[in-house]
């Protein structure tokens, strides 16, 4: 198709805009209000999914290796739980240490054990997944050496499941959600060719081919589409950035954070507009296919 062709639909598109700017207006605010309410929901379901899994990676395996050995076969030890399937982290830390970490947690009075440490040297192990930490802790417990395996058995199965819970709900209610907005927006552009009809009539009277007519319908979805999302757009990136500078201060000392602005605004922003384009297009291609056939 000819440039200029091409730029007779654009402009027709925008003429047709403003000449039904009423329709237009009332198809650019369903656009908006499902967009923004799509917004809502995608941050918050990024969100848990990343809370979720800042607990998931915060899971790790504490050995307690025996009083016994001395650091020279500890430090043998750790090598023997470096090379078991399935482990992606290693870390040593002897007794002298962990009673460092103990008296600055608990208190100068817990350093009066710097004379005879109670302690025990430890590993502290990470599993390759976290859904892998009760095997990993099984094969590191049947090791020579180690007095106790510690990884909060029976409640870390738990966590797992109300991650994968949460994380099924979130899917099945965006995926909800995302059929709404398309049936909501796609039903208003409806409405708004709807009331054209004759206008389509009239163009296939005189000659008009089916692509002639439904281009400009076409892109007249997509500035729908676009507009309605410049809204959405705006709230999300001002509302977010808001609300992560005052909550992230409340949990800065938790194992979780929030997703940054930065990761999810560009990918909030590309889904949003090109949400509001697809389903304005594909809406207007959709609606105007049946007023094509003059009887």
């Amino acid at each position: 198709m000819a440039i200029k062709t091409w730029n007779r639909h654009v402009r027709d598109s925008l003429t047709s805009m403003w000449r039904n700017r009423w329709m237009s207006l009332a198809a650019i605010g369903a656009v908006t209000v499902t967009l923004l309410l799509v917004g809502v929901f995608i941050a918050v379901i990024l969100n848990v999914n990343k809370i979720a899994s800042d607990f998931e990676n915060d899971v790790e395996i504490k050995v307690l290796i025996s009083t016994t050995m001395n650091e020279s076969k500890a430090l043998e030890l750790t090598q023997k739980v470096k090379k078991l399937p399935n482990v992606a982290e290693v870390r040593y830390v002897s007794k002298d240490d962990e009673l460092k970490k103990v008296v600055a947690d608990f208190g100068e009075d817990l350093s009066l054990f710097d004379q005879e440490n109670p302690l025990h040297n430890v590993l502290y192990v990470k599993a390759s997944e976290p859904q892998k930490t009760a095997a990993v802790a099984g094969q590191i417990d049947a090791l020579k050496g180690t007095d106790d395996v510690l990884y909060g058995k029976g409640q870390i199965e738990q966590l797992f499941d109300v991650v994968d819970t949460t994380r099924t709900i979130g899917i099945v209610f965006s995926i909800v959600l995302v059929l709404i907005a398309v049936f909501l927006i796609s039903n208003t552009i409806k409405l708004t060719i709807a009331a054209r009809q004759h206008e389509i009539e009239i163009m296939k009277l005189v000659g008009a081919t089916n692509n002639y007519v439904r281009i400009p319908f076409m892109l007249e979805g997509m500035w729908l589409g676009l507009l309605g999302a410049l809204l959405p757009v705006v709230a999300m990136s001002i509302g977010y950035v808001s609300v992560y500078h005052n909550l992230s201060p409340l949990v800065q000392n938790e194992v979780f954070s929030f997703v940054a602005p930065a990761n999810l605004l560009a990918l909030l922003i590309a889904v949003l507009v090109l949400m509001g384009i697809i389903i304005g297009v594909f809406g207007s291609a959709m609606s105007v296919r049946k007023y094509l056939t003059v009887k």
